[in-house]
């Protein structure tokens, strides 16, 4: 039994071999009019189903059966922008691009994985994806990125055909890898201009969105349409910094005011289109864009997720350049960095100064070459707020990768494969497949990908700024101001608002409800503790971190349990 998510997926059936694919291959013009399910038909006759898909650039999650032989193959794209979902058990596999749908099967079981629900209700979310083959459901299993599964005579076999390793950085100078850089990702944009109808660019205030729409102004000589999520609250709105941008590249842009909504209603429409709680409240802005975008006819959105990743553009990524320099015994180098960290990016609550820097590296930067450590005050800050006897968190240790000898490039490779990337790209999905749209992130191109993971350290972060190498790249296609502005707001959402407005007494009703009570995550006094606290520390504007992470994870464990998990599911046709 199969089923894929609420967009028409492609379907072949040739000599005994039947294929789906949920998703897109990138591939030469002269081959997509077949398709791609024809197309893995053909790959896998020509070079067996793993050495196929090696052969495929694209976004999907793809299956073969192969009826001759009595085996089924399932494969997710490299990265894994399209999820796919299975259970076995008792001599059969199904499998889907939605967890919902192998749950409502009646034998498969409608629990929750109550390790994953104790970590997403008190830990930080990017440890919510740590385990890239479980699902939020204990008899559901995901097909981790970068794999296949092979199920023949009732025998399970799963493996990957595609990985990064070690391996000697580029040579080139800096201008040379930045023509090559240039290449890749107008490439990896015009595959992808290729297979959209009508595309619209998400467009933030920083380079990642923006060199995804000026690369396409280059390729089409057309100016092109974007839409962004605003604020009325300015601490994350990046409108003034779009705005120059949008005189040069833009045809028409739509700011769409994320405001004058019900948080409470919002969120339980997406748990119940997302299967699963929602990892932060940024997606809810995009969730809102995405009916705005549908609703104009669109049916392709650009965005510039990736773009932090292999450009070290997140501000964490400074720590492990430091740790690099340091193993490679470039004293004055470090000294350096750190004096432009401290210059360009000093902020009243995460203080940017040598001693920050020290301590940071002390918690971070394992002694072995390379090792990076699990952050444990973002981990366990909120352990206290979910009861032992639900999941005993201290026994959760998240894994961390270390397939470099760079401490900066393993710190790359858990955001892409354990942490943030996940999270977003099946965010991203769920939220563009519930409004009719197809998704395309250029930066996750996995050429780019293999590039950038030989790019040295310093082309990514020198004198205190980011993101040095995509500068380069992008002179001549992006506007100057958007090129060389070092200033980073992020891609996020005034959730510390919601939280503090009329939610506020919707939140205490849930929290002191008898449900709330009885599922037993979490701990009433603690999480009133922390409601109350959010909204101290809100009015008042103290320099610490308020709790407005916390709570959106809260609400949404909450309302998926109530509008998913509490709920029998229809029965689907096996």
């Amino acid at each position: 039994m199969a089923v894929a998510g609420a967009g028409a997926p492609t379907i072949a059936q040739d000599g005994g071999c039947i294929a789906v694919v949920d998703g897109v291959f990138y591939d030469a013009p002269e081959l997509l009019a077949a398709g791609p399910a024809a197309q893995l038909i053909a790959l896998y006759r020509r070079y067996g189903f793993a050495d196929g898909l090696k052969r495929v650039n694209g976004d999907f999650a793809a299956a073969l059966f192969d009826q001759q032989t009595g085996t089924l193959w399932l494969g997710r794209d490299r990265i894994g922008v399209r999820p796919l979902y299975y259970h076995t058990g008792a001599g059969t596999l199904e499998f889907a691009s939605r967890p919902q749908a192998l749950r409502s099967l009646p034998h498969v079981s409608p629990d929750a994985n109550r390790r994953y629900v104790a970590v997403f209700a008190g830990s930080h979310y990017r440890y919510i994806d740590n385990a890239p083959d479980e699902s939020p459901f204990a008899d559901i299993r995901q097909l981790p990125a970068a794999s296949f599964l092979k199920w023949s005579g009732r025998a399970l076999q799963i493996g990957t055909y595609w990985s990064l390793a070690e391996q000697p950085d580029w040579n080139g100078s800096e201008a040379e890898l930045a023509e090559r850089y240039r290449e890749l990702l107008l490439h990896a944009v015009q595959r992808r201009l290729r297979v959209a109808r009508k595309p619209v660019f998400t467009l933030s205030g920083g380079m990642d969105s923006s060199s995804v729409l000026a690369s396409a102004v280059q390729l089409t000589g057309e100016k092109q349409q974007a839409v962004s999520s605003v604020y009325s609250d300015k601490t994350y709105d990046e409108s003034e910094d779009i705005r120059g941008f949008v005189a040069e590249k833009v045809v028409r842009w739509q700011p769409i005011p994320i405001e004058g909504f019900d948080l409470f209603h919002v969120v339980r429409q997406m748990v119940r289109v997302h299967d699963e709680p929602v990892a932060t409240a940024t997606w809810l802005s995009h969730f809102l864009l995405t009916k705005a975008v549908a609703a104009e006819g669109f049916d392709t959105m650009f965005g510039g997720l990736g773009g932090d990743e292999l450009n070290a553009g997140e501000y964490e990524y400074f720590v492990f350049n430091f740790a690099d320099l340091r193993r490679n015994g470039l004293s004055a180098d470090l000294e350096h960095e750190i004096a432009g960290w401290a210059k360009h990016h000093d902020h009243p609550i995460y203080r940017k100064h040598r001693d920050a820097a020290m301590s940071h590296l002390k918690r971070l930067a394992g002694d072995v070459v390379g090792e990076v450590l699990v952050d444990r005050e973002r981990l366990t800050r909120y352990y206290n707020a979910v009861r032992p006897s639900y999941f005993d968190l201290s026994t959760f240790n998240p894994v961390l990768d270390h397939p470099f000898s760079s401490y900066l490039r393993n710190r790359t490779y858990q955001d892409i494969f354990r942490e943030t990337a996940p999270c977003c790209l099946r965010a991203e999905d769920r939220n563009c497949d519930a409004a009719g749209l197809n998704h395309c992130d250029p930066f996750f191109d996995y050429r780019l990908v293999e590039f950038m993971f030989r790019v040295p350290g310093r082309m990514k972060i020198r004198d205190g700024v980011t993101k040095r190498l995509l500068r380069e790249a992008m002179r001549g296609i992006l506007p100057e101001e958007t090129r060389t502005r070092i200033k980073k707001t992020g891609w996020n959402a005034p959730a510390h608002i919601w939280f503090n407005g009329p939610a506020v007494e919707q939140l205490r009703d849930l929290v002191h409800s008898r449900a709330f009570r009885e599922r037993g995550i979490y701990d009433i006094a603690e999480v009133v503790r922390l409601i109350e606290e959010h909204r101290t520390i809100v009015n008042t504007g103290e320099a610490r971190d308020n709790h407005m992470m916390f709570l959106w994870q809260l609400l949404n464990v909450e309302l998926w349990f109530q509008e998913v998990v509490d709920r029998v599911p229809e029965l689907v046709a096996a």
